[in-house]
């Protein structure tokens, strides 16, 4: 089975929390920072 990691490096940095949040609630195993 395969890990899902996304990057903070892919982020929108000017709707920063917006994305950190959808991180948070997505399905993803690891958070790369």
């Amino acid at each position: 089975m395969a890990l899902i990691a996304p990057s903070l490096l892919s982020a929108d940095f000017l709707h920063l929390q917006r994305d950190c949040d959808m991180l948070n609630n997505s399905e993803a195993d690891w958070f790369h920072l």
